[in-house]
């Protein structure tokens, strides 16, 4: 059945046509050129109607997102405002930054925020849908179905919070290879952020422990901070903070508080890590140091 939009470009694509047919067409037929293009406009609509491929991944093509994107991005905003009682003047992503940087400075420790961003995580879904998932499709396969599921929903609809991402395949525990990770080119919410803090207390520890312990699906994120890209590993559990790497890093070059801290000869975390990520330290940083993005 034809829709609406496809019986408009008909109309404003097909000649217009005669209500009757000439008479000269019962009296001789018409040779094929004077027939002209009557199924072509046909051709042609399919043609134009054709959907434009997304460049692969690493070709550095930008997101862009749509008017659905927006709404969700309005309506994570909304939770994550609900969860720190206070809301940024700025539009947009913008605007979203800064909420972050409100929900992580608010935490008096990294285990508050993670706790704080996990329940902002809980609220974007009815709680049944988590209840029903966890306990029906998270046992199917030992967690392949779930992981296989969960990393094509992730790559679908969040691509306005994290930029252009597509599914790829991981290492499980068991050696075995399965298409349950994603792939993040550029991190969007990293690279305005500023902030390997915000990255690890607000995105990676939280998410890992939603869809553990909400979901039911073990998660690996390994956040890349030299080039800003980030892999996801549904079904692969995370290892012991005291071993991951990512929370062994330095400051971001790109962080406007560390370069501030370096010009003042100042630093308040151990062995030269980012304060944010040891919170207690931060209120302390964040008053030596006053920056537009510390809020």
């Amino acid at each position: 059945m034809a829709t609406p939009t496809t019986s408009r470009l008909h109309r404003h694509l097909l000649p217009a046509l005669p209500s009757r047919p000439p008479r000269a067409s019962y009296s001789s037929p018409r040779s094929p050129a004077q027939l002209g293009p009557s199924r072509r406009p046909t051709s042609r609509l399919r043609c134009s109607l054709q959907p434009v491929e997304a460049p692969p991944p690493g070709t550095g093509g930008e997101y862009r997102p749509s008017f659905a994107d927006d709404l969700l991005l309005s309506f994570f905003r909304a939770k994550m405002v609900e969860e720190v009682g206070w809301d940024s003047q700025k539009p947009g992503y913008a605007g979203l930054i800064e909420v972050a940087n409100r929900l992580m400075n608010k935490g008096k420790s990294a285990l508050e925020t993670e706790q704080s961003a996990v329940r902002v995580l809980q609220a974007l879904f009815p709680p049944l849908l988590l209840v029903l998932f966890k306990a029906l499709l998270a046992p199917i396969a030992n967690g392949k179905l779930a992981s296989l599921m969960v990393a094509r929903a992730t790559s679908l609809s969040c691509q306005w919070l994290m930029g252009t991402c597509s599914v790829n395949s991981v290492t499980l525990p068991d050696g075995k290879s399965l298409s349950s990770g994603v792939f993040v080119e550029k991190c969007k919410y990293l690279e305005e952020s500023k902030c390997l803090g915000i990255c690890i207390n607000t995105c990676k520890l939280p998410t890992q422990t939603f869809f553990k312990d909400h979901m039911g699906v073990d998660l690996y994120m390994e956040p890349n901070f030299e080039d800003y890209s980030c892999q996801f590993n549904f079904g692969v559990p995370p290892p012991p903070l005291d071993t991951d790497k990512a929370l062994k890093e330095p400051c971001l070059d790109i962080c406007t508080s560390a370069r501030r801290r370096r010009e003042m000869g100042s630093n308040s975390s151990p062995d030269g890590l980012c304060p944010q990520l040891y919170l207690e330290d931060a209120e302390r940083a964040c008053q030596e140091i006053c920056t537009d993005s510390c809020l």
